[in-house]
């Protein structure tokens, strides 16, 4: 019997000088180079997925506090997925396999189903597609609500960005936000939203390019700063200016960024081995909108009705 690798199907893009590999689980971006380096972290098919390296986050990116949120007038109780802080993360797609559903030469779309279950008791039909061209690596999520009821809905993608091969301490890092949602203790609980030059600029104003050095951020950006065609580009690149940009519109007015720190420091291979950069449809605990004073941009779908969001990563030559 053949054997499926770990992270499930494989399926190889190439176009433009781009090649992509998107694995089956968790609609998974497992690598993507362009003209042989490396854009994005990548990982092994034959290796359970790093966390939610390149995952597809759905239906709530980020984490929902406790597990416990209020919707319809009813509270619910999700399983506490992320245990070190009791939080439910990154969503119920992450692990689901994803079926082809139709397939070329440079794209795939891949399908899931979300079943009801106990603390998100509604149906929502996933269809991703992976498609790549000379201007890179598109995604385009789309919900479709199958249920009676209307749901509560976020998205997201879990990349994490590469420059090369040299440090990340040395990337520099433009990122067009001028706020950020501060977090308190190790929990990261959602502490206010601020300006990003209100009380360390150093740490978390990029809005004109400059290098990360050691700083260390895991922390969600809105107030977006589109350009002229309403586009938000987030750029990393090396000391040659060689790096990689992860642009999206309006669906998607949050980012988290993560500079990949581990809890136990460099003696884990994985400590600042790339740059997250998610859009985010929606804020941390987005789904506890009514506790928060900001729009945390949580969607509602109505019955039949669908959601859109889409990125694309691109090579800076």
């Amino acid at each position: 019997m053949a054997h499926t690798p770990l992270s499930g199907t494989q399926h190889s893009l190439r176009a433009g000088g781009y090649e992509a590999v998107i694995a089956s689980v968790g609609a998974s971006l497992r690598s993507l180079t362009y003209e042989g380096r490396n854009l994005t972290v990548p990982f092994d098919a034959d290796e359970v997925r790093p966390n939610f390296r390149g995952a597809t986050l759905a239906p709530w990116p980020n984490r929902i506090i406790d597990g416990r949120y209020v919707f319809g007038g009813v509270e619910r109780q999700l399983a506490l997925t992320e245990p070190r802080r009791s939080h439910a993360l990154h969503g119920l797609a992450g692990w689901l396999e994803f079926e082809a559903i139709d397939k070329g030469a440079s794209h795939v779309t891949l399908a899931a189903v979300i079943e009801p279950q106990i603390g998100y008791p509604w149906r929502v039909t996933v269809t991703t597609t992976f498609a790549l061209n000379s201007e890179g690596l598109t995604q385009t999520v789309i919900a479709t609500n199958d249920s009676r009821e209307s749901v509560p809905w976020g998205t997201s993608a879990h990349p994490y960005l590469s420059a090369g091969e040299s440090a990340l301490d040395s990337w520099s890092l433009e990122l067009p936000a001028s706020d950020v949602l501060a977090v308190a203790g190790e929990r990261l609980l959602p502490d206010g939203l601020g300006g990003v030059d209100d009380s360390d600029p150093e740490r978390f104003d990029f809005r004109r390019a400059r290098s990360l050095g050691a700083v260390e951020i895991d922390h969600a950006y809105t107030g977006l700063l589109p350009d002229a065609d309403g586009l938000t580009t987030v750029r990393v690149t090396d000391a040659a200016g060689r790096g990689v940009a992860i642009i999206w519109d309006a669906a998607c007015p949050w980012v988290q960024v993560h500079t990949a720190d581990q809890p136990d420091g460099p003696s884990n291979p994985n400590h600042r081995i790339g740059l997250a950069v998610e859009p985010m449809t929606c804020a941390p605990d987005a789904f506890n909108a009514d506790a928060y004073p900001y729009d945390t941009g949580l969607i509602v779908i109505e019955p039949g009705g669908t959601s859109t969001a889409h990125w694309r990563i691109v090579a800076i030559a």
